[in-house]
């Protein structure tokens, strides 16, 4: 068995994940450590930024708190076994069964192991929404890649790892997270 040491202190096997393993703080320390796009971006850009500009557009379009809160967590499996780039990611069909396992009980742990289909493609759909704004922005070969319209405009300044943690943190206790 092999045991994994989290930010707060908890031990558990993440191939065996259970919802009492899974910690809000634990994810937000976490993806704000970690750098989208593999690193490779401009300046340091985190997941947990992108995550929060995920939420942001999501309650710029009026959605539900459940939605935006789908969409704050939409990448909280990445705590737990780290990002992976989608060029790569699209070939690791071992990864992306982790992942699924890890996400579905991560949705369990926030009650929103009920996101119906349809509820699933709208936060991809943000996602791939954000995703357009930060690829000109943060990506050098990425210039003249076209945007798609925003509701919101994402923040894609360089921040502190601890500043995203602590939004991060008060964005998800906004909608009622402990």
């Amino acid at each position: 068995m092999s045991i994994m040491n989290t930010y707060t202190g908890r031990k558990f096997d993440p191939m065996h994940i259970k919802p009492k393993n899974i910690c809000l703080e634990d994810i937000a320390h976490a993806l704000s450590y970690l750098c989208r796009g593999g690193g490779q971006t401009l300046i340091f850009y985190s997941v947990a930024q992108h995550c929060l500009n995920c939420a942001e557009e999501a309650r710029a379009r009026g959605w539900s708190d459940r939605m935006i809160l789908a969409c704050l967590l939409h990448d909280a499996s990445e705590a737990y076994i780290s990002d992976i780039i989608r060029p790569v990611k699209a070939h690791l069909s071992n990864y992306l069964e982790i992942e699924e396992m890890i996400m579905n009980v991560i949705w369990e742990k926030f009650n929103l192991n009920d996101l119906s289909s349809e509820e699933h493609m709208v936060w991809k759909q943000i996602d791939n929404d954000i995703l357009s704004a930060e690829l000109p922005i943060l990506f050098p070969g990425e210039k003249n890649h076209p945007t798609i319209p925003l509701q919101s405009v994402p923040d894609l300044e360089e921040h502190p790892f601890r500043d995203m943690e602590k939004q991060f943190l008060a964005f998800a206790h906004q909608l009622g997270i402990q």
